[in-house]
């Protein structure tokens, strides 16, 4: 493993680049937050979902399961998209928070209907270039395969090295809203660091205006709910673990099933970016508390205190 080394980030994708895509087509009035999905997706309206705003699917308050069903052996996008379509509710809308790959999976369909363009074009020429994130993307070339991190075997006993790890994705062909993103330590150093700039007001290359990022990291979800996330950012909820002890209250991060994690601390101005195999090569181990303890020593070491 070396700096160079290329990972499947997994739903690191979700905030990093499809819902800033969204807020992106949001801040030029092509998007509105509290449209209903069925505005720009119609078919999506049936088994009670006629209600879901796209604030509630970037919050995960949407009421929607948390992943499509895998039982059968289904492939393809367009019978990815007549399932999210036919989709039921687990819960009403906006009634409980519930973690679903359902509602990026939507968004990411939303910024292809708005922008014209597949989702991985959109986000390479609207994100990763203003960025330079030069070594990100969806679908690596094989040229790269040597210096991306292989996951773990598939089904049939192929190990995954260059192919989107995600069961979902990958049968959607690699790209999706919730997964499918590569990228390297350098590049998504670039993505955290310009995402700071933006916020202290200094010069930055973050593809978004300052008012408009201010509300994806602070709280979005339905008045009175405790479980809080900004608009495709973890703020504080279960999964908010790699915030560590010390890291501010305001922060707010996302993690990756692969085994990455990204959590940003505005009030510090830093970050914690860590890029783990957790998966290799059978399934993988759980890193929850490594996160937490890293984020923890990492503002140690800033010489920052704890929150009272």
């Amino acid at each position: 493993m070396t700096w160079e080394t290329h990972f499947d980030m997994a739903s690191l994708t979700k905030p990093t680049m499809t819902a800033l895509a969204v807020m992106q087509l949001v801040e030029e009035g092509q998007l509105h937050l509290d449209d209903p999905v069925t505005r720009y997706l119609p078919a999506f309206g049936t088994n009670g979902k006629s209600s879901i705003t796209l604030r509630l699917l970037l919050t995960h308050y949407s009421g929607l399961p948390p992943d499509l069903p895998l039982e059968d052996a289904w492939n393809g996008k367009v019978e990815a998209v007549r399932r999210v379509m036919t989709s039921p509710l687990a819960n009403p809308p906006a009634e409980k928070f519930v973690y679903s790959d359902i509602n990026f999976i939507t968004l990411g369909l939303i910024v292809e209907k708005v922008s014209g363009l597949a989702l991985n074009d959109y986000v390479r020429r609207n994100i990763l270039f203003p960025l330079g994130m030069t070594q990100s993307g969806y679908l690596p070339d094989a040229s790269l395969t040597p210096i991306i991190a292989p996951t773990q075997y598939d089904e049939k006993g192929i190990l995954l090295r260059g192919v989107v790890h995600d069961p979902t994705a990958r049968r959607m062909g690699g790209v999706a809203g919730h997964a499918g993103l590569f990228s390297d330590a350098h590049d998504m150093c670039l993505y955290a660091q310009a995402l700071l700039d933006r916020l202290a007001g200094r010069p930055s290359s973050f593809p978004l205006r300052r008012e408009t990022l201010v509300l994806m990291v602070t709280p979005q979800q339905p008045t009175a709910k405790t479980d809080l996330r900004g608009l495709g950012w973890d703020i504080s909820t279960h999964y908010s673990s790699p915030r560590g002890d010390i890291f501010s209250r305001n922060s707010f991060g996302h993690t990756g099933f692969t085994g990455t994690s990204l959590w940003i601390d505005p009030e510090s101005d830093s970050y914690v970016l860590i890029l783990t195999n957790r998966v290799h090569p059978s399934g993988g181990h759980s890193v929850v508390k490594l996160r937490h303890d890293i984020a923890t020593e990492a503002a140690r070491d800033l010489g920052l205190i704890s929150p009272s």
